[in-house]
């Protein structure tokens, strides 16, 4: 059973949400700031599966670190690639006594010991950007993302669509479920070949050469299909490097991805709205902690995408790009 944690009074919260409905703009902000100073001083932890130098989850972050300001709590964001120090960092959240933790569940085997150990301290856990599959039995509130199959499939039919015979579909981290899932989206989806490419993500070098290697032995790869933005802008140059005439196309974004969007460099991208992901992952902690509210009422993930940036809209999440928060 989960701990009880001090909440702000319900009159507290009514006048916050009249002030808010009431106010102009200046008012509105200042609403905010009196919403913050009344919040209940909380701390939550945010641990990823985040690779040194993967932008995707710098945006991630500042998503989380607005909702945190917005509601006066402290964000104690913390990062590893590997499972186990991932564990390891949620069970140093558990000894610092947090109020609340949203995981990244990528690797579900591997994190399920440390997240019952949050459960029976009475911390909440919420999932977001991996795992939706297993959100529920693992014991988490919330979570927050996209359908990883889903999004594959479209990925898929959007193939079919430009006409593609055959895919690469480039994993860069072996083991984690949703990128194992978009590619077998994909390859339910799609009317023509597939191949997997297994690469190391925290290695740019090694995707290069992975890539290129690939698409020198193999002259009918028609699409390369990365599943995280900064290995697309790498394929971009492998694709130039070995003379292929394959397009590329991929799931997330960076700002960098949406450049290349721009000039007809990458062909699309697939957007689960990353800040979004953070964000709402601190605000649903919040709120379930201060309040009592479970968003998709502890049966439904919140879902955050797919959708897809292509030349046709591009310019207008450019503009949002340039702030940082898409």
């Amino acid at each position: 059973m989960l701990r009880r944690r001090p909440a702000p009074a319900l009159a507290v919260l009514a006048a916050a949400l009249v002030a808010a409905a009431g106010c102009s703009s200046q008012g509105g902000r200042q609403a905010e700031e009196e919403r913050a100073a009344d919040a209940p001083a909380l701390t939550i932890a945010m641990i990823t599966h985040q690779a040194p130098g993967d932008t995707f989850w710098d945006l991630v972050r500042s998503g989380a670190e607005d909702a945190a300001a917005k509601n006066g709590a402290t964000l104690e964001y913390s990062s590893d690639p590997e499972a186990a120090k991932q564990a390891t960092l949620i069970r140093t959240a558990i000894d610092k006594d947090v109020d609340g933790i949203a995981v990244t569940f990528a690797k579900p085997d591997a994190l399920q010991g440390a997240v019952d150990e949050a459960a029976e301290a009475g911390i909440p856990v919420v999932g977001l950007n991996s795992g939706i599959e297993y959100w529920q039995e693992a014991g988490l509130i919330e979570f927050f993302g996209m359908e990883e199959r889903l999004a594959g499939e479209a990925f898929g039919d959007r193939l079919d669509e430009e006409g593609a015979e055959k895919a690469l579909c480039v994993i860069h981290e072996q083991g984690n479920v949703g990128l194992e899932e978009r590619c077998e989206g994909l390859e339910e989806a799609f009317g023509g070949d597939v191949d997997r490419l297994n690469v190391d993500g925290a290695s740019m070098p090694d995707v290069s050469s992975s890539i290129t290697s690939r698409l020198q032995e193999d002259d009918e790869v028609d699409y390369v299909a990365t599943l995280g933005a900064p290995f697309a802008m790498t394929a971009i140059d492998a694709v130039a490097a070995t003379g292929s005439e394959a397009a590329v196309a991929t799931f997330d974004t960076n700002e960098e991805a949406i450049r290349a969007i721009a000039d007809g460099d990458l062909e699309w991208a697939v957007d689960q709205q990353p800040y979004l992901q953070g964000y709402m992952a601190v605000e649903g902690l919040w709120l379930h902690v201060a309040n009592g509210n479970t968003l998709g009422g502890g049966t439904r993930p919140v879902l955050t995408g797919p959708s897809f940036i292509d030349a046709g809209n591009v310019d207008e999440v450019a503009e949002h790009a340039a702030g940082g928060t898409r």
